[in-house]
C-alpha cells in the first residue's frame, strides 16, 4: 500500500512539474521577462540586505561612542574614533571635524546635513529597481496574456478555415492557458513591491536615526568650541584607515 501511495505522488509531482512547463512555454518570451525580473528582484534584496545590515548598531556604537568623548573634552579621543571607524556613517563624523576646525556656524550643519543625505543616497543604491518591477511586471503579464488571446483566436480562425467547426471551448481553453502570463505577473509585482516597502520602512528609520545623531554631533562640537572654531589637539591621527 506504501508503494503504491509513493507511485502515485511521484505521477502526481511528475504531471505537475509537466503541466508547469507546459504553462511556461504557452507563456513564450514574456514569461522568461517576468522570471528574470523576479530573480533580479530577488537579487537586489539580498544585496541590500548584505549591505544594510549593522549599519544602525554600527552608527549608534560610533555616535555614543564619539558623543561620550566629546562630553569629556576629548576632541582628540573623538576625532581618532572617527578616523579610525571603518563603519559607513564615519564620514558623516569626519566632515562634521573637518568643517568644525573652520567655523562651527551654520556651514558646520550644511556640511553635516549634506554627508547625511548622500550616506542616504548610499543606503538607497538599486531600489529603484525593485519599485520598477513592482510597478511594470503586471502589465507585462498583461501583454503575453492578450497576445495569448489574439494567438487563440487566430488559431480559431484557421480552424474554421480548413473546415472545422469552430467551438468556444478551444478558444477558452487558450484564454485560460494565456491568463497564466497576468498571474505570474501579479505575483512577481507583489513580490518586488512588499520587499520594496519592508527596505523602505528600513531606511526610514535608519535615515531618522542619522538625523538624530548627527544633530546631537553638531551640537557637542559647538559645545566644544567656545571661540566659534574647533581646536583638536596636535598628534592627532587624522587620517582615516585604508581599506576596510
Amino acid at each position: 500500500m506504501a508503494a503504491g501511495i509513493l507511485t502515485r505522488y511521484k505521477q502526481v509531482s511528475r504531471m505537475s512539474f509537466d503541466e508547469l512547463v507546459h504553462y511556461l512555454r504557452l507563456g513564450g518570451v514574456t514569461i522568461v521577462v517576468i522570471l528574470l525580473a523576479s530573480v533580479l528582484a530577488i537579487g537586489v534584496a539580498v544585496e541590500r540586505l548584505i549591505a544594510l545590515w549593522g549599519v544602525g548598531s554600527r552608527t549608534r556604537e560610533l555616535g555614543q561612542l564619539i558623543a561620550r568623548h566629546l562630553l569629556r573634552g576629548e576632541i582628540g579621543a573623538a576625532r581618532s574614533a572617527a578616523d579610525r571607524s571603518t563603519a559607513i556613517s564615519a564620514d558623516l563624523f569626519r566632515a562634521g571635524f573637518e568643517r568644525a576646525t573652520k567655523t562651527t556656524g551654520p556651514p558646520l550643519d550644511a556640511a553635516v546635513d549634506r554627508e547625511r543625505v548622500q550616506l542616504a543616497l548610499k543606503l538607497r543604491r538599486g531600489l529603484w529597481i525593485l519599485g520598477t518591477i513592482g510597478a511594470t511586471a503586471p502589465f507585462v503579464g498583461l501583454f503575453g496574456t492578450v497576445w495569448g488571446i489574439m494567438r487563440s483566436f487566430k488559431d480559431l480562425g484557421l480552424d474554421v478555415g480548413s473546415g472545422g467547426s469552430g467551438g468556444s471551448a478551444a478558444v477558452m481553453s487558450g484564454i485560460s492557458e494565456a491568463l497564466i502570463a497576468t498571474a505570474v505577473g501579479i505575483i512577481v509585482a507583489v513580490e518586488a513591491v512588499v520587499l520594496f516597502n519592508v527596505f523602505q520602512a528600513r531606511l526610514s528609520r535608519l535615515n531618522l536615526e542619522l538625523k538624530l545623531i548627527a544633530e546631537e554631533f553638531v551640537e557637542l562640537l559647538r559645545e566644544q568650541s567656545p571661540t566659534g572654531k574647533l581646536v583638536v589637539p596636535a598628534g592627532t591621527d587624522s587620517n582615516p584607515p585604508q581599506g576596510g
